[in-house]
């Protein structure tokens, strides 16, 4: 007898039927600031201070509600290091790495139509 797998938010699954998923993709990465949290992060992995300085017009409160949004939606990773003061990264995860396409080719849109 077989047992279904659990399913998990690192594999990616393929859709038997495609829903209006644009909408879903919107509520992930829709945000005010999230397209300049992952312009910033496919460069690497950044630390909170790092992200607020090069996204100079965002406050930290909402710097902090985009990345507790992204991190809840598993597009991004929170890694806490006991330091004093508290060090914390925020790496992308495979599925905020998928992202980058899509950005791309919103990029390459604003540059032809704009």
């Amino acid at each position: 007898m077989n047992t279904p797998i659990a399913a998990s938010s690192t594999v990616p699954k393929v859709p038997d039927i495609i829903e209006c998923s644009i909408e879903k993709t919107l509520d992930v990465i829709g945000g005010k600031w999230a397209f300049l949290v992952l312009r910033e992060l496919f460069c690497g992995t950044r630390r909170f201070g790092e992200l607020q300085r090069s996204i100079s017009s965002v406050s930290p409160r909402a710097l902090t509600s985009t990345l507790r949004h992204m991190e809840e939606k598993g597009v991004l990773t929170r890694t806490v290091y006991p330091t004093v003061p508290v060090t914390v990264e925020y790496t992308l995860t495979p599925k905020g790495e998928d992202l980058h396409q899509i950005v791309k080719e919103m990029k390459l849109w604003a540059a032809k139509w704009t």
